[in-house]
């Protein structure tokens, strides 16, 4: 067994997000899609003799006792009885709060690698137990693929297609999921889609496949128009996007044209679909010309049909 590890945490995106009811215990029901990008927290183990479970460095805005990925370790060392401790190294490089699932994504590399770190041998279904204690985002992160999640999140279905490249825009406000969620003006009554939509001759599918632009466009998010109604610079952002996209349309439409703007989450991250590297780069170029970087930060990251932190357990 080795002494350290060092795991790539990704961000994820949510291509929709449907709320279709709410649960008796008051939680939202709902449908998404989660993608994985290469935008990546790096996480890094080192085994200790001691016993104890700490953080090698600070994380501005985190308290070390509430970080995820310190609750994962010391969640994981009652469930298994493993005696040896842990130092445990952030370097955060997805946005924070903005509904990237950066914290989720921490502790579920957490979880993955100590189980090898501490020899466990636990598969990822074990661990994704654990991990929905933690937040209803960790086990999609544990089983690390790419797919159709429904309840709070945590039931998922793998469905492989190709992501392709995406901007993703980083307002510089927080949106907190709990308001959302209690807003009384929150769609709680989408029509709820079955696995059926995302198999060959479904409606999801492009040439018999999976595929983000089908998936697109026939869904919606549903939290983005309370979200954008109740913060004023991600709502401003988002309508800059979109006239940039309507500008670069006109002048590029064969890279363009297909294009889509959506918030991810609850916010207040958004993301933009491009056909390739080079198209996401001319629209970072022009969003960061016309954007304040006091309002916004923008970044280019590829789809990745999985986690690579996943592929540390077994199936």
């Amino acid at each position: 067994m080795p002494d350290t590890l060092a795991l790539d945490a990704p961000a994820k995106l949510n291509l929709f997000l449907h709320v279709v009811g709410r649960r008796p215990d008051g939680y939202h029901e709902l449908q998404t899609f989660f993608v994985f990008v290469d935008l990546c927290d790096r996480i890094e183990l080192q085994r200790t003799a001691d016993g104890s479970v700490e953080r090698s460095n600070e994380v501005p805005g985190v308290v070390e006792s509430e970080d995820l990925v310190v609750r994962a370790a010391h969640a994981l060392r009652v469930a298994s009885g493993a005696c040896p401790g842990v130092r445990i190294g952030v370097d955060k490089r997805i946005p924070m709060g903005g509904g990237l699932g950066g914290g989720s994504s921490d502790a579920a590399a957490v979880l993955l690698g100590l189980n090898r770190l501490w020899g466990l041998g636990w598969p990822a279904s074990r661990l994704a137990e654990i991990g929905l204690r933690l937040g209803a985002d960790v086990p999609v992160f544990v089983h690390g693929q790419a797919g159709f999640a429904e309840g709070v999140g945590e039931r998922l279905t793998p469905v492989l297609l190709d992501p392709g490249w995406f901007v993703i825009v980083q307002p510089r406000c927080h949106v907190s999921t709990a308001e959302i969620f209690a807003a009384p003006e929150l769609t709680r009554d989408a029509q709820r889609l079955t696995i059926r939509d995302f198999l060959a001759g479904g409606r999801f599918t492009t040439d018999g496949k999976p595929s983000v632009a089908a998936i697109l466009a026939a869904t919606r998010n549903d939290c983005e128009p309370v979200a954008r109604a109740r913060h004023p610079l991600l709502d401003r952002v988002m309508r800059s996007v979109a006239q940039t996209l309507r500008e670069l349309r006109v002048s590029e439409p064969a890279e363009y044209r297909e294009s889509v703007l959506r918030m991810t989450g609850t916010g207040a991250c958004c993301f933009v679909t491009v056909r390739s590297e080079a198209a996401g780069q001319r629209l970072q170029q022009q969003l960061r010309a016309r954007l304040a970087s006091t309002d916004a930060a923008v970044h280019i990251a590829h789809g990745a049909t999985g986690s690579a932190a996943a592929g540390v357990v077994p199936a």
